[in-house]
């Protein structure tokens, strides 16, 4: 054993020097393919910590969300309804809530008003998200000035800001009461935007949903596996629509496999025939070029990986944010969790390293198995 390993220290020494005489080809390989690394793990890191995001964030999420539809849009529900639904066996908590969008035609941002269910701000007071108190330019203590659909100007001390690093939810966020929510939106006592319900037990989730498009059937339920199925497939959509963009990396890392695999230059040849020349044997120049694909491989892989997991976590993903950002006004500031998935890692892995590093071996075989003089005249 102790024979083996030191044979392969000295082919991976000798299989080093051999790298550093052809530092120009091999430098411009090894960038090549890290970019390739970096841009695919970046796409892969992305949409994986967003669907983490989401997952987290919904599972403080209710268990069920019932809307009232009228003509098939969603419209506000009565009051009435919870007294139906309490009458449901399983039910164990409901509750109506009250939220709704604002545009504001100063910043042309849309906000989302919202009524907590508790701590309420007092009247006349209200709490915003960092995207809003950024686009607006205000502080704690500072008057909101809105202006109703009705045409009707409201003043809001800004009684606190949301904590920034719920920004990725909160950044348009508004929180005001019950009372100037309703005066704000003209909303009646009585109406609600939609109803929240928590069941006793989650395995009747399901059966509790059936029973309330049974007793209301003008309603539609929505369950939080259901929102986070949608999130997932959204979240999955976008990182194949970001892919297909990408397919030209991936053709030109198409094509740099097949140039590995396609040959050996005259150098290469004649370094194999000396090698031959020498006293090597067929296995240790495989293992030699193995190692030299191996070292590049791993070399791209690791850089290109930790550069994309720097750009996400670290560098907000200020590549990719051009594209998410689109027209949004209220973009928020948001830092994702560092998060690795070792199946994901090992895709990757899969899917760039193990195809380069075996390219290089179907050349070096014909020239390994070729006489030293043929392949050094060749």
């Amino acid at each position: 054993m102790k024979l083996w390993f030191a044979k392969q220290r000295y082919l991976i020494d000798f299989t080093i020097a051999a790298l550093g005489r052809r530092k120009r080809r091999q430098f411009s390989l090894l960038a090549i393919f890290t970019l390739i690394v970096f841009l695919l793990a970046s796409t892969m890191l992305f949409s994986q910590a967003l669907q983490r995001e989401a997952a987290l964030l919904l599972a403080a999420a209710p268990e069920i969300v019932v809307q009232r539809l009228i003509a098939g849009r969603h419209d506000l529900i009565p009051a009435a309804y919870l007294e139906k639904m309490g009458t449901l066996r399983g039910v164990q908590h409901r509750e109506g809530r009250l939220w709704g969008y604002f545009f504001d035609p100063v910043t042309t941002a849309n906000y989302t008003l919202l009524v907590p269910a508790e701590a309420a701000p007092a009247p006349g007071s209200i709490a915003i998200g960092e995207g809003v108190a950024r686009v607006r330019g205000i502080a704690v203590g500072d008057i909101l000035s809105l202006r109703s659909y009705a045409g009707r100007p409201f003043a809001f001390r800004v009684e606190q800001l949301i904590n920034p690093a719920s920004a990725l939810m909160t950044a348009d966020l508004m929180l005001v009461n019950e009372a100037d929510f309703r005066e704000f939106f003209g909303i009646a006592p009585g109406l609600y935007t939609d109803l929240v319900l928590e069941v006793a037990n989650p395995q009747e989730v399901r059966s509790v949903a059936a029973k309330i498009l049974l007793a209301l059937p003008d309603t539609r339920v929505i369950l939080r596996d259901e929102m986070l199925r949608t999130y997932q497939s959204v979240f999955t959509w976008r990182e194949g629509i970001v892919v297909v963009v990408l397919m030209s990396v991936v053709f030109a890392f198409a094509i740099l496999v097949w140039d590995q695999a396609s040959g050996l230059s005259a150098e290469e040849r004649r370094e194999i025939g000396l090698l031959k020349a020498v006293g090597w044997d067929t296995a240790d120049i495989l293992q030699m070029k193995l190692w030299e694909g191996g070292l590049i491989a791993m070399t791209a892989f690791s850089l290109g990986y930790l550069l994309a997991f720097a750009h996400i976590f670290y560098g907000s993903a200020f590549l990719f944010e051009p594209v998410l950002k689109g027209w949004s006004t209220l973009y928020p500031r948001f830092t994702l969790t560092p998060f690795v998935d070792g199946l994901q890692v090992a895709t990757l892995f899969f899917f760039t390293v193990a195809p380069y590093t075996a390219a290089t071996l179907a050349p070096i075989w014909q020239a390994a198995i070729t006489d030293p003089d043929t392949v050094m005249r060749g």
